[in-house]
């Protein structure tokens, strides 16, 4: 499948040159006031150096054609990238569900910008994860850099996100981390979206940011869930249903480890299914005993499906959480992306599921991520998955805030 990779734009900066950034925000309801606004102001928060990269987040409310040409009108040919989402949040500002238009501008800095996008992630999400990470890369520009990460954005419901992250690994290996996240679409569940340019991409695609540097790039991730069983193993699983765990059917063993006060009506959850918990997932136990969250669910005819698949013979534990839990984490998250670092930036992507189980305190984790960010920027959305692929090639996670400092 052919990948039109754009021509390489130059650095307009030195890489002495500090980078650069503006955020700018629209509630309109008019799709091209919108994105006008928040564009004029994320431009003007550059003062007057060019930009290099524009990150576009947005409730997928608005006619997103409409608003993607408002935004390229008032940007000119600087490269653009973005996603619909579940909520935003800049500056220590919630943006929730179903509202607003956030959009970043950076100039170049120390850095050189790469974007491309690709189709075809549900029929063969590794060989779209390797187009993806030779087209980012070229459109970097030849001149080779030491160091390097890609940032990386998927239609969330293509279901095949560690696929994805496969392809890119085999390519670019452990030497280049992967940070990003999945699209949402305000909990609605039918239509996510990813931009690349002038593209607006549906299912099947992701866009990637080829982010080129003198220096090496920290991703980090942390969930702060916390185990409520033994190890466990899958036992018999089908794609998305997981049949069996030890032997046992799976919804059962996955029901035992409720507490008794779970709620399954509580408002605001996202509801793919009845018998949905935000605060119930499994832990995929990697070599080092670390864990990859995975969300899951009980659907209607009583089958537990996740949304990424679990690998059969996976060792699994059930995990639990409280919003005191997820809070925790967002400090460190934010001062490890920034430690060593004289950053402009921090890239945060966090999951819709922590919004849920945050409830009225959804607003805190925005907050606690530009405290302990200072006078650093932030800038990130709510995701239906996130990306943090450092040394090994897993590196899809729910539930879970992954950040990166520039």
């Amino acid at each position: 499948m052919p990948v039109e990779i754009p021509a390489p734009r130059p650095a307009a900066a030195t890489a002495t040159e500090p980078l650069r950034t503006g955020v700018g925000y629209s509630d309109a309801a008019d799709a091209v006031e919108a994105g006008r606004a928040a564009a004029a102001e994320a431009l003007a928060g550059l003062q007057g150096y060019p930009p290099e990269l524009i990150i576009v987040y947005t409730s997928v409310s608005y006619d997103l054609i409409a608003l993607l040409h408002a935004v390229r009108r008032a940007t000119g040919k600087a490269p653009l990238v973005g996603a619909t989402t579940s909520g935003q949040f800049h500056d220590g500002r919630l943006i929730d569900p179903g509202l607003g238009v956030s959009v970043l501008a950076l100039s170049a800095g120390r850095y050189r910008f790469g974007v491309a996008s690709v189709t075809g992630v549900t029929e063969d999400g590794d060989d779209a994860g390797q187009r993806l990470a030779r087209a980012a890369r070229a459109a970097a520009g030849p001149e080779p850099t030491p160091h390097a990460a890609l940032l990386l954005l998927t239609t969330g419901l293509a279901g095949h996100q560690q696929e994805l992250l496969n392809g890119v690994h085999r390519v670019l290996g452990a030497p280049v981390p992967v940070v990003g996240g999945s699209a949402g679409d305000d909990r609605l569940l039918i239509r996510t979206c990813v931009f690349e340019n002038d593209n607006v991409l549906t299912d099947g695609g992701a866009a990637g940011v080829w982010i080129a540097s003198p220096d090496p790039l920290s991703v980090v991730a942390e969930h702060g869930w916390y185990d409520v069983g033994l190890p466990l193993l899958v036992t018999k699983s089908d794609g998305l249903v997981i049949q069996e765990i030890a032997g046992r059917p799976a919804a059962e063993v996955f029901r035992e480890h409720f507490h008794d006060d779970v709620d399954f009506e509580r408002p605001g959850l996202i509801k793919p299914a009845p018998g949905y918990l935000s605060a119930y997932a499994f832990g995929l136990i990697q070599p080092d005993g670390s864990k990859l969250v995975r969300g899951a669910y009980i659907d209607e005819d009583g089958q537990l499906k996740t949304f990424s698949p679990l690998p059969l013979y996976a060792p699994v534990q059930i995990v639990s959480c409280r919003a005191e839990d997820l809070l925790r984490v967002t400090g460190d998250v934010v001062r490890r992306s920034l430690a060593g670092r004289d950053a402009s930036v921090l890239l945060a992507f966090s999951c819709v599921a922590r919004l849920d189980v945050l409830a009225e305190q959804g607003a805190r984790e925005a907050a606690l991520i530009q405290d302990a960010a200072g006078e650093v920027t932030t800038f990130g959305f709510y995701t239906y998955g996130e990306f943090a692929r450092t040394t090994r090639v897993a590196g899809y996670h729910n539930a879970t805030l992954t950040a990166i400092a520039l």
